[in-house]
């Protein structure tokens, strides 16, 4: 295994890092691939504007060289002035802490800006000892936080092993739940709905016929997408946005970069009627799963949503074999659905004891509430058949 050395280096742009040492980083096999994570997916939001200072989200990817002087260990760094767009909630502490006279921003965050997504965070070549690399960029991580004066460090969305190492080396480690859909190798979308029950089945089925009913749905990949579709899309985009946080994160120019950079990732679904889109489902490609991100329409029709946003990708992932579908964050609903609640994590490091101690108090009794929950809304909601059927 190759050694790391003792330097560090931030970087105020991705481009600077590149996308060869980016990408022999985000790409070790120790991980499965994540289109969230890469270096095409991070540039495009700061070509694109998204990603900046001027939007509270200041670059300050962080790198480690081996000693031959090649990189061999990077970390997406944000420096935040603001917790907006990261599906993580701190907006209590943050609360707590400025009334106690204390100063909670800036932070930093290292996550995939505006993308519940889990996936890998700490990222290594694959000649790096894991354990060593991630020890060496977690240290490295503090040591920026405490020089630069933020109030503190959060990793949002890391995989589980990750989060395990990251409370090994002191973060504190919070649970949340999202919904996915699993797949154990089902043939095809009826042999998916043979294993629900018989009333979820009638009712999928009812939703469907409803959703799809004198509409045109296609999917779109890769070069099929062309600016008309993405100027549609992002007006699906807008309206949702604007209606849901007042201030949608990304511009008309990210769509384009999207399709011009990772086309062969990008799988748009959209409904048209008489010639018109009037809705779209946006969803990146992974090695194993099906990413649901952003959705919009023009025109309210009932259940379109559920079948742009989780029939449609079921069956997609049936299809290209995927494990599994992330249908994004919130929405009971899409337990009935076949998306069944599953554990996400983060994990943070909070540079005042003062503040500390509270939000690790807390945090211990929040993730026995989020795992009774989730077990219990499994067990009561839950649309596959009992064993005993």
């Amino acid at each position: 295994m190759t050694a790391l050395r003792a330097e560090v280096s931030l970087h105020g742009r991705i481009a600077e890092i590149g996308t060869r040492d980016w990408g022999a980083c985000a790409e070790n096999p120790l991980y499965r691939s994540n289109p969230f994570i890469g270096f095409d997916f991070l540039n495009c939001l700061e070509d694109a504007g998204c990603v900046e200072a001027r939007t509270g989200w200041a670059p300050r990817h962080l790198a480690i060289r081996d000693e031959s002087g090649r990189i061999g260990a990077v970390l997406p760094l944000y420096l935040k002035s603001h917790s907006q767009g990261e599906y993580v909630f701190d907006h209590a502490w943050a609360d707590a802490y400025e009334r106690a006279g204390g100063r909670y921003y800036p932070k930093l965050v290292s996550a995939s800006p505006f993308s519940p997504v889990t996936g890998p965070r700490l990222l290594l070549r694959p000649d790096i000892d894991p354990g060593q690399g991630r020890e060496r960029l977690i240290d490295a991580a503090i040591t920026v936080c405490d020089r630069l004066g933020a109030s503190g460090w959060g990793v949002n969305f890391p995989s589980s092993e990750e989060w395990e190492a990251l409370r090994a080396r002191g973060l504190l480690g919070r649970q949340n739940q999202q919904y996915h859909w699993l797949n154990p190798g089902y043939r095809d979308f009826d042999d998916f709905l043979a294993a629900l029950s018989s009333g979820r089945r009638k009712t999928i089925r009812r939703e469907r016929r409803d959703a799809q009913k004198d509409l045109e749905i296609v999917r779109l990949r890769g070069r099929e997408i062309c600016e008309d579709h993405w100027d549609a899309f992002f007006a699906f985009y807008m309206d949702t946005g604007m209606r849901k946080w007042g201030s949608p994160y990304l511009n008309r120019r990210f769509f384009s970069l999207l399709g011009e950079r990772m086309a062969d990732k990008v799988l748009l679904v959209l409904a048209g009627r008489d010639g018109r889109w009037i809705a779209g489902a946006l969803n990146l490609i992974g090695d194993d799963c099906l990413y649901g991100r952003n959705w919009g329409c023009v025109e309210n029709v009932p259940f379109l949503h559920f079948e742009l946003c989780y029939y449609q990708a079921i069956e997609f992932a049936i299809g290209a074999g995927l494990a599994r579908v992330e249908a994004g964050a919130q929405g009971q609903h899409k337990i009935a659905r076949g998306y069944l609640p599953t554990a996400v994590y983060s994990a943070h490091y909070i540079a005042d004891p003062a503040l500390r101690a509270p939000v690790a108090h807390y945090l211990e009794a929040e993730r026995r509430g989020v795992q009774e929950e989730m077990d219990w809304l499994e067990e009561t909601y839950s649309p596959f058949k009992a064993q005993s059927e």
